[in-house]
């Protein structure tokens, strides 16, 4: 769909897979089939809730996120202290999905982040699967080992 004759780049491209990524996002939540998505900030500071928590998504390096990133809007800020109960622990820390990509724009990894403060101190990062599985498909149980039932034997009856 990119055309480098008609003068898309790696900006244009950008901006064109942003407003997609806002555009699915938006459609899923409104679409119910997730009860756990929604839409905070519909405008071009897209801001999404996974069950309830604001989240952003931004391309680039997980590992070094831009003074931008770590920019957090009001709205996101106090629906996270709601979302988590309690101000203070939600104090400067942020929730976000970096995307990061590759020479010829394909996604490369996707990690999600929870910085805290202007300088971004990691709380959690976790690289997201890429395997493309069916991640709406019933979660398979455990093959374990059964355990056998608890004994009995040793315990009181009350009121005997």
């Amino acid at each position: 769909m990119a055309d480098p004759w008609a003068g898309d780049d790696a900006w244009s491209i950008g901006c064109r897979a942003y407003s997609f990524s806002r555009n699915r996002l938006r459609q899923a939540a409104e679409g119910g089939r997730y009860k756990w998505l929604g839409v905070l900030d519909a405008t071009h500071h897209f801001i999404f809730l996974i069950d309830g928590v604001p989240v952003r998504f931004f391309r680039g390096d997980a590992d070094e996120p831009t003074k931008r990133t770590l920019r957090q809007q009001e709205t996101e800020a106090r629906q996270l202290a709601l979302a988590l109960g309690d101000a203070e622990s939600a104090e400067g820390l942020m929730f976000r999905l970096a995307v990061e990509t590759g020479e010829g724009g394909e996604v490369t990894r996707v990690v999600f982040l929870a910085l805290r403060g202007e300088d971004g101190a990691v709380e959690c990062f976790w690289p997201v699967p890429l395997d493309n599985a069916d991640v709406s498909a019933p979660p398979r149980r455990n093959a374990g080992a059964g355990l056998p039932p608890p004994l009995a034997t040793g315990m009181i009856r009350r009121g005997a």
